[in-house]
């Protein structure tokens, strides 16, 4: 049996997918694919739950999350045998819930190399959400430390972010060793789920060779929307608000509604036709 697909033996419900969104590099739009992509499918009708496992928090900050008020977050759920359901907090977007990061969160590399079962420490947690979510998203930091790991063992699917750039896959070849080593030890069932283009920049043609190089490396499973370098993009984090509130007619919110889209065909979410998410969902306060 599928340990993060299948029906919780207890609960007997369907356990959400799981899409760890993951690059070692820093600042390849990671976080903001995240946030954005969870956003617009929270706005077609899926139940969604973002795992902010970065210490940086700055997925839990583009929510609206003040993650140095929050009590209960990640950290105690995988150090502190708090359950899931005590750290998620809603936003103020309807279907959208965020496990928020913390400060601790810097220092659990080191604090779960001594804990039993360390690697599959997520994986349980969200074995507690079944019937609660539609999918999780997880914001990976970026390294490949036993936070990786975690969001590997509890991930159905990788989502990778690369950006648009000179030297955009180096480094890819370790990060896919890595996710190559999880399925063969820890999570048969992990595939990668897509591959996304970030930061494109039309009027250089660095920009389109490198669109060409990754398609030619990974074919299909390169989503088709492509993500543009965008200052509305870089600025709607500061707001506490996800791209398709804080600038709806932007061309990066347009991109994002797009690759949504995609992810409702590509993982079969039952997707409605977008609608406005803000106010505050039920549940978790």
């Amino acid at each position: 049996m599928k340990l993060n697909r299948s029906g919780s033996a207890m609960s007997g419900f369907e356990l959400p997918r799981v899409l760890a969104v993951m690059n070692q590099k820093g600042g390849v739009g990671k976080t903001t694919t995240t946030v954005s992509v969870a956003a617009a499918l929270a706005a077609r009708g899926v139940r969604v739950l973002i795992v902010d496992l970065d210490p940086q928090g700055n997925a839990s900050v583009g929510l609206g999350i003040r993650i140095r008020e929050t009590e209960v977050a990640v950290y105690d759920v995988l150090l502190a045998d708090v359950s899931l359901n005590e750290a998620i907090r809603n936003t103020a977007y309807a279907q959208l819930d965020v496990a928020p990061s913390s400060i601790d969160l810097a220092g659990a590399e080191v604090e779960l190399v001594s804990v039993g079962a360390r690697e599959q420490r997520l994986r349980d947690a969200l074995r507690t959400v079944a019937g609660m979510y539609d999918v999780v998203l997880i914001d990976c930091p970026p390294s490949l430390g036993l936070l990786t790991v975690n969001a590997l063992v509890a991930a159905d699917n990788v989502i990778v972010p690369i950006q648009c750039e000179y030297y955009a896959l180096e480094g890819l070849r370790q990060l896919l060793t890595t996710v190559g080593r999880v399925t063969q030890s820890l999570n048969p069932e992990l595939e990668l789920g897509g591959v996304v283009l970030t930061m494109y920049d039309g009027r250089t043609n660095l920009a389109q060779n490198v669109v060409d190089e990754v398609r030619e490396h990974f074919g299909e499973q390169v989503f088709a929307s492509v993500i543009p370098r965008s200052v509305r993009l870089a600025e709607a984090p500061s707001y506490g608000e996800p791209i398709r509130v804080f600038d709806p007619e932007s061309r990066g919110a347009s991109a994002y509604e797009a690759l949504a889209d995609e992810f409702c065909q590509r993982f079969g979410f039952r997707c409605t036709p977008p609608t406005d998410i803000l106010g505050m969902s039920e549940g978790h306060q």
